[in-house]
């Protein structure tokens, strides 16, 4: 069996993730207090006990996801002796799980990955004001018929596939004008429901562009290693290992589309049969459903999961 570790994105978030491992598992609450020290803010006290609404802010949600999937990784390897490249072929993240997929790959340390998704954060909420930009789930339609709706919804806005997910499963991003109109013509091609997402900007479309300048900048400063095993990168869907392209390829992720559909697809294709969720919530196990049957979900995010599976291994 060929396993590869995927890492959850924004939207995974929810209040007390991550507790009982910090409570049950000493190298857990080593890796939130690392997190803390980063960033110079007691974000796991948040993560723990809210409230929700400032954990959602995307400042807070993305190094906050990024430090629970790193919570499970590390566990596995400290307290089981459980290394990456023993375990798995490949690792994913979908969006900021991306930044997660490398600190766990080790192509990135902890620290800098922390203040990366915080810079991040900050940077995509300052590109876009408030009200200007918005977010929405195409459900039902597929891939090419999402493109199509989106320009012709664009007009002189902007209006792209940001987020291409599952089948059926397609956000787009843009302009708040630009993505109302696009639900509309989206109905009349056959979608089931277009949804509004609560996020406070318009990720993975041009209105990005400040954003990925920003984040330009504090990469070429990052030290960036090969990680132990290829990740399957947002923008490409292939595998990669050279630390200078997975600088240029974390720059085009802001305002490119995450092509998570593609990259599972791609993982099966290069013999990937288990896919392993570390951290918050299941969102990436049932997508995965609706991309592959052929292919197996795991969800790890409490000590319950982490020791079913390692005794799973062992089995």
């Amino acid at each position: 069996m060929s396993s590869a570790f995927v890492f959850p994105g924004q939207g995974s978030q929810t209040v007390g993730m991550g507790l009982e491992l910090s409570q049950n598992m000493p190298v857990a609450a080593q890796v939130f207090e690392e997190v803390n020290d980063a960033l110079g803010q007691n974000l796991s006290k948040l993560m723990f006990e809210g409230p929700q609404e400032e954990l959602t802010l995307t400042q807070n949600a993305q190094p906050a996801l990024m430090a629970v999937s790193m919570a499970v990784m590390r566990v596995l390897e400290k307290d089981f002796d459980m290394k990456l490249s023993q375990m798995a072929s490949y690792v994913a993240g979908h969006s900021l799980g991306e930044y997660s997929a490398l600190a766990a790959s080790g192509a990135i340390g902890l620290a800098d990955t922390a203040r990366l998704l915080k810079l991040r954060g900050e940077a995509m909420q300052r590109a876009v004001p408030v009200g200007v930009g918005a977010m929405a789930a195409l459900l039902g339609l597929n891939f090419d018929v999402a493109v199509e709706v989106a320009a012709e919804a664009a007009g002189d806005e902007v209006c792209t596939a940001a987020n291409d997910n599952a089948d059926g499963q397609v956000v787009i991003s843009g302009h708040k004008a630009a993505v109302e109109r696009a639900i509309v013509i989206a109905k009349e091609k056959g979608a089931k429901r277009g949804i509004i997402l609560p996020v406070s900007a318009p990720f993975h479309c041009s209105l990005m562009q400040p954003a990925a300048d920003e984040m330009a900048t504090a990469l070429a400063e990052t030290d960036i290693s090969a990680p132990v095993v290829p990740v399957i990168t947002n923008v490409t869907a292939e595998a990669e290992s050279d630390p200078e392209n997975i600088r240029k390829y974390l720059v085009a992720q802001v305002t490119g589309r995450v092509r998570w559909r593609e990259s599972i697809l791609r993982m099966n294709a290069l013999g990937v049969d288990r896919v392993i969720e570390a951290g918050a919530g299941k969102v990436l196990t049932g997508m995965l459903r609706r991309i592959c049957r052929d292919m197996t979900g795991v969800s790890l995010q409490t000590p319950a999961d982490i020791e079913k599976f390692v005794k799973a291994g062992e089995e």
